[in-house]
């Protein structure tokens, strides 16, 4: 009689990585199940799925943590004092456009994407740190500006929201192009235009 092999070893970290790139690229309630068992470690049976994780909820709070601290430190120039604002959003603005851009990943930001991961009112916990992280970068570009105002690099009467408005409501943006097909070097050239707002509210 034939023996059985042994067990595939079960790689955690690598599931997690799995499920992260399943969820980036199709939100969390349109990730299935039956996506997530068939999709990570080569194939995993459901009581083994929830003998890991526990919960397609919890799971998806595992990724959502896995990116903002790797992918998501795209950003972390925003609050940076040794790099001067300007600098700090260009940092930020190319970094992340060029992160978004890259293979090996899905296309876009999931925290951007996010606000369409869990629409639905029951799943708005689910959502939250996306929508923190979100919340994370708005003030960021508006901490930037207030640095360049504070210092004199931009006028003392230059509206500080709607400057941090124009930066982050790019980036947002830049998720949807990106999952269009468009290229980093284009978002490359428009943020170039884009810091144009900056210099025109120099003091």
């Amino acid at each position: 009689m034939a023996q059985m092999g042994r067990p595939r070893a079960f790689d955690r970290e690598q599931a997690v990585d799995q499920a992260l790139n399943l969820f980036w690229e199709q939100g969390y309630e349109s990730t299935s199940l039956a996506q997530l068992k068939a999709g990570i470690g080569g194939g995993i049976s459901a009581p083994s799925f929830y003998a890991a994780f526990g919960s397609k909820e919890a799971l998806y709070a595992e990724a959502v943590q896995r990116y903002l601290d790797t992918y998501a430190r795209v950003n972390d120039s925003l609050w940076d004092d040794e790099i001067a604002p300007r600098k700090a959003i260009e940092l930020a603005l190319r970094r992340s456009a060029k992160m978004q851009c890259e293979w090996g990943h899905p296309k876009g930001c999931m925290v951007a994407l996010g606000v369409m991961s869990a629409p639905t009112p029951e799943h708005a916990a689910v959502a939250k740190p996306l929508a923190d992280s979100r919340q994370r970068t708005r003030a960021g570009f508006l901490r930037c500006v207030e640095r360049g105002i504070a210092s004199g690099e931009l006028s003392a009467d230059a509206d500080a929201r709607s400057l941090a408005t124009v930066f982050d409501s790019f980036l947002v943006g830049v998720s949807t192009l990106a999952r269009d097909g468009v290229r980093y070097p284009n978002f490359d050239a428009a943020i170039t235009q884009v810091l144009k707002v900056w210099d025109a509210a120099q003091s």
